[in-house]
């Protein structure tokens, strides 16, 4: 066979990221964000999944985090320890991340998460980020902007709200349609507002009264790699005027989402 014909063999740089097999699939499958020529694009919303605290798959996570903590390692698999069936039992993760402070590089590859806790910016060690074929995360919370060394990502982009290969709309925003007279932000509905509560602002870290609750949407880089969807909770008008213009190719000032908020034409990339 000549050394045109013969097959390349490429290696699988994900092999030690996946965790064992089992009966079932690992992940639900998500139709949120349509992947066909599709014009205009249907409505888009938070999914609605609340975690269950009473699941193995939650129980070992919770364990698992304990142990980084305290071994202080500087890369986290998590998903490798859990069974196919416990891994499609965590749907997001504890607040407890906040406690690996010397973690360097989070491994989330082919996940079934739906959001990511506020909690990940205290990873303050955190470098790099790989969700890589977590087709259900649509968003990122903007406190993730607070790891200052992360400069490496791996994200499945075109599962995520405003990427610039289908411009999906993002979920419209309850907090900028209705007020939050009245809403009591520790018991939440996470299909409504992204979150099963909300204590703290996204950008000064004071806490949030109900009233003063301000959500918004903004893309921003978060890594030298990629431009992502961050969900901004917001103590006051302040806090939203004082984030950063996002890049071009992208909504270029935080807004309310829904399918009215006008985005750049499709296929065009950012500088």
């Amino acid at each position: 066979m000549s050394e045109e014909l013969k097959p390349q063999v490429f290696s699988n740089r994900w092999a030690d990221a996946v965790g064992p097999g089992g009966h079932g699939s690992p992940r639900d499958l998500c139709g949120c964000i349509e992947q066909i020529s599709t014009e205009p694009q249907r409505p888009t919303r938070f999914h609605r999944e609340r975690q269950d605290t009473t699941a193995p798959g939650w129980i070992r996570l919770l364990e698992l985090v304990e142990e980084a903590a305290a071994d202080g390692r500087e890369v986290f698999k998590p998903l490798v320890e859990l069974t196919a069936e416990q891994r499609r039992q965590v749907v997001t993760l504890p607040p407890t991340i906040a406690k690996l402070t010397s973690v360097k590089h989070l491994v989330l590859y082919g996940s079934n998460l739906v959001r990511i806790p506020p909690e990940i910016g205290a990873m303050r060690s955190l470098e790099e980020f790989t969700p890589y074929t977590s087709y259900r995360l649509h968003w990122f919370p903007y406190e993730i902007t607070r790891c200052p060394d992360l400069r490496r990502s791996t994200v499945s982009t075109r599962a995520i709200y405003g990427n610039d290969k289908r411009r999906p709309p993002f979920p419209s925003l309850s907090a900028a349609a209705t007020g939050t007279q009245g809403i009591d932000l520790e018991d939440l509905d996470p299909g409504v507002w992204g979150a099963t509560s909300i204590r703290t602002c996204s950008v000064c870290d004071q806490h949030i009264e109900g009233v003063n609750l301000h959500q918004a949407w903004i893309s921003l880089w978060t890594s030298g790699a990629d431009v992502l969807p961050l969900l901004v909770n917001a103590c006051s008008t302040t806090c939203i005027e004082a984030l950063s213009v996002p890049p071009e190719g992208y909504v270029q000032v935080p807004h309310s989402g829904g399918p009215g908020v006008e985005q750049p034409p499709a296929g065009r990339q950012p500088r």
